[in-house]
């Protein structure tokens, strides 16, 4: 399951416009929101699918254009400029919030205007006040007279300017074409610098920002787009000729780069331990914990495996400050000695966070007013002997650090290729990571239970694995799926993909009773997301038959799945959550038949009450760990509908015959025994599930009854 986004590559900039392509947007768009728009959602989506332009909502673009008054109908000159939290590869109409234009062009020359009140007066201004907060950079696309601009954080745009020399470099690639601009913090004073660099050179095709990117502008959508692809292609064709053809060398050696196994197989040791160092202990709540994106392609090999290139990753900063917020400034590098000792791990992680702080220290005084400092931790790691890792509150964050960081690897070894790669000043860059319209943002977002944590289900083909995962999911936990049955395992991943998207959901096909399909299974996991907090042992198969005729056969496969594999699986975490150091849970999918068991029903029985002795063990050795383990007993869970019950589709049919019963009376019977006479949803289980794993009560050991009240089956 791809859970990531685009990655950049290495090529020539390539103009993507066509007439046909143009036609369909405005036959799509035009009727109901004007041809201009039409145009400007096409060339913006253009420059959107190209990564080596922007990345993750990077960039902005804007059309002026005049629509009517909601009141008056009388029609009123609006610039619509992309909005915040769009990105321009998917951008709608809608992304593009009208602000009216006149108000805006009138701050032209106003002495100073904070950030704060900027963003006041262009929300003002909006002709739908529910629209989205209009680009920070709406009075730079105002104050230009064009129809149409367009703005882009070009990759060998950046690589050029991070030069000692990059003026120069931008003028010998680009010639008179663009007028050229020192590093300036986005907002009012940048918007006043580029309308001015555009009066002192009118005939200029584009404006380029050192060390940040590039603005061009045309009265058409097309002439601003083309004007865009062939500046920074020139931009291409410059540095390759400066390189002569030659890959940069950081990402070509000097040793070889290990095989993709080995390279698979020492991420999936390196990452628990990497991600319990990054764990961050909070006093009476779980730890705050990442996610990790892994990248391991040959390049990235390479340079990760390249004592110098790891320290241009660790020491100089990004290719422009908008992806300081995302990917911190350096990145945490690791030797292949460092990453095979946990303990080395930690210290290098507490290193960073020293350093981290060192810097803070020495930029926060020099701010105006107080800023609060963010988390020490890193968001970005390079590893020898395994690649680059992104981490994140969650799988969307981790993989925009990875492709951000990605993106900033291959231009630092470009620019170091080219001379010497140098970017912002250390306070240049604070400056942008603790800018106060994102300071301002700390502490309004409420985390889901689970945010950050990732599970480990078996059994997941079924009605109670689907329900459980479910309710995981909808809880904020990443859940990688485990089942023997292929076909069952796809169907459910299908259904919750189609509820909650594929970036939190991954899995493969694992057999509980083969100990090397376990441990592929758990190491798939850790490549996946990084790590486990949350393991459910949920697998289970029944046989009916009394004790005086049971097949040993079928006795040894429901002991093997039930029992036997609940220790496999319990094993196998145990190891995860001891390299990892951060605590976890382990939530025993067991059954009412532990303490009510059932004739003819002896070998699940026995297996179940086996597997509850089991965690009640685990319980007792993992507590120095900080795991809990505890149980659910659950009885009669028969699917929605949509996802059935494989137990029930074995047992069921002799259950209906023993009690004389069709399947709606089966159901009836087990709901009607219960004490509160209600059906046991497998939504349900999953929310006790839940309960558990989110550590809500210092609780290990228990056994939590999910079976609408069956008196034989009280806990004892």
């Amino acid at each position: 399951m791809n859970r990531c986004g685009r990655r950049y590559c290495a090529r020539v900039v390539e103009n993507r416009w066509s007439d046909a392509g143009a036609r369909e947007a405005v036959e799509r768009l035009g009727e109901a929101w004007g041809e201009d728009l039409a145009l400007r959602v096409y060339t913006s989506r253009l420059i959107g699918a190209d990564p080596g332009l922007v990345l993750h909502g990077g960039g902005n673009t804007s059309v002026k254009v005049r629509l009517p008054d909601a009141v008056t109908g009388e029609p009123v000159e609006v610039l619509c400029v992309k909005g915040s939290g769009w990105d321009l590869a998917t951008i709608e109409p809608p992304g593009l919030p009208a602000v009216e234009l006149e108000p805006l062009r009138r701050l032209r020359g106003v002495p100073k205007l904070s950030d704060e009140e900027m963003v006041n007066q262009v929300r003002r201004r909006l002709l739908d006040v529910s629209a989205p907060t209009p680009s920070v950079e709406a009075l730079l696309h105002a104050f230009l007279p064009h129809r149409f601009v367009d703005h882009t954080h070009a990759d060998t745009v950046l690589v050029l300017t991070n030069q000692p020399n990059g003026e120069a470099l931008i003028r010998e690639a680009l010639g008179d074409s663009v007028a050229i601009l020192p590093w300036i913090m986005p907002g009012h004073p940048l918007a006043e610098a580029v309308a001015d660099a555009y009066e002192a050179h009118p005939d200029c095709e584009g404006v380029v920002l050192l060390h940040h990117g590039i603005f061009t502008f045309g009265d058409t959508a097309k002439d601003s787009y083309d004007r865009m692809i062939a500046l920074c292609d020139r931009a291409e064709r410059f540095a390759a000729e400066r390189l002569g053809g030659a890959r940069p060398t950081f990402l070509t050696g000097p040793a070889a780069a290990p095989d993709p196994a080995a390279a698979a197989a020492r991420a999936a040791a390196v990452l628990p331990a990497l991600r319990g160092a990054l764990a961050i202990p909070r006093a009476g709540a779980e730890p705050s914990r990442f996610v990790a994106a892994l990248r391991q392609d040959p390049e990235l090999l390479a340079f990760a495996g390249h004592a110098a290139a790891r320290e241009l990753a660790a020491t100089t900063p990004p290719i422009t400050p908008d992806h300081v917020i995302r990917t911190k400034g350096s990145y945490l590098t690791l030797s292949a000695a460092e990453a095979s000792d946990p303990d080395a791990i930690r210290q290098a992680v507490q290193r960073f966070g020293a350093s981290y702080q060192a810097y803070f220290d020495d930029c926060a005084p020099r701010m105006p007013g107080r800023v609060t400092r963010l988390d020490l931790r890193p968001r970005v790691a390079v590893v020898e002997g395994v690649g680059l890792i992104g981490f994140g509150g969650d799988t969307k964050a981790a993989c925009i650090a990875a492709d951000l960081a990605e993106q900033t690897i291959r231009a630092k070894a470009l620019g170091a290729a080219l001379g010497t790669y140098r970017a912002l000043e250390p306070f240049e860059l604070f400056e942008m990571e603790y800018w106060s319209l994102e300071q301002a943002k700390l502490g309004r977002s409420v985390s889901a239970p689970l945010a950050g944590r990732i599970a480990l289900l078996t059994g997941a083909g079924g009605a109670i694995g689907h329900g459980i995962a479910r309710e995981l999911l909808a809880a904020g936990c990443h859940v990688f799926l485990t089942d023997v049955d292929h076909e069952r395992l796809e169907r459910v991943a299908g259904i919750l993909a189609g509820d909650f998207g594929t970036a939190r959901l991954s899995g493969l096909p694992m057999d509980v009773t083969d100990s090397a399909s376990v441990a592929a299974g758990f190491a798939a996991c850790v490549r996946a997301f990084g790590g486990l907090d949350v393991l459910v042992p949920n697998a289970g198969v029944a046989h009916v038959s009394e004790l005086a005729a049971m097949d040993d056969a079928a006795w040894s496969r429901v002991v093997a799945v039930n029992l036997d594999g609940t220790m496999r699986v319990i094993r196998e975490a145990a190891r995860i959550f001891a390299v990892q150091q951060s605590g976890g849970h382990v939530v025993v999918q067991a059954s009412k038949n532990v303490f009510a068991p059932g004739a003819s029903f002896g070998a699940y029985s026995a297996s179940k009450a086996g597997a509850l002795q089991l965690a009640r063990i685990a319980a007792l050795e993992l507590a120095p760990l900080g795991v809990h383990v505890n149980a659910i007993n659950a009885d009669a869970v028969f699917g929605d509908g949509r996802v059935d019950s494989g137990l029930w589709s074995e047992v069921g049919p002799e259950r209906m015959r023993a009690r004389g019963l069709d399947a709606e009376g089966l159901r009836a019977y087990y709901r009607d025994r219960s004490l509160l006479k209600v059906e046991v949803t497998a939504e349900a289980v999953g929310r006790a599930v839940v309960f558990f794993a989110s550590g809500q009560t210092p609780t290990t050991g228990a056994v939590l009854p999910v079976d609408g009240g069956v008196p034989g089956a009280f806990p004892r």
